[in-house]
C-alpha cells in the first residue's frame, strides 16, 4: 500500500471532505479514498435510490398493518368543530 500527501487542498474542499466524514461517521483518509476508487472507476458509486411516489410500497401491508396504520390514524380524522366556527 502507498502512502499519499496531498498538498495545496482549498480550504472549501478540505471543509467539505470534514463535513462527508463526519455525517458518515468516518475519517476524511476513508472518504478521499472511497472519491478516488470510485471517480477512477475502481470502486462503484453508492447509489441513493430516491423515490417520488408511493409505488415501492403498494401491495406490501397486509391485513394487520393496514388496520394497525388505520388505527394509528383515527385521531387524525377528528374534526375540531370549535376551528371551524
Amino acid at each position: 500500500m502507498t502512502v499519499l500527501s496531498i498538498r495545496g487542498v482549498e480550504d472549501k474542499v478540505a471543509e467539505k471532505l470534514k463535513n462527508k466524514a463526519k455525517s458518515e461517521g468516518t475519517s476524511v483518509n476513508a472518504v478521499v479514498l472511497s472519491i478516488l476508487g470510485e471517480s477512477l472507476g475502481l470502486r462503484k458509486k453508492k447509489r441513493n435510490v430516491v423515490y417520488n411516489d408511493l409505488d415501492e410500497l403498494a401491495g406490501t401491508w397486509n391485513k394487520e398493518d393496514a388496520e394497525e396504520f388505520k388505527s394509528n390514524i383515527s385521531q387524525l380524522e377528528t374534526i375540531d368543530e370549535s376551528m371551524w366556527k
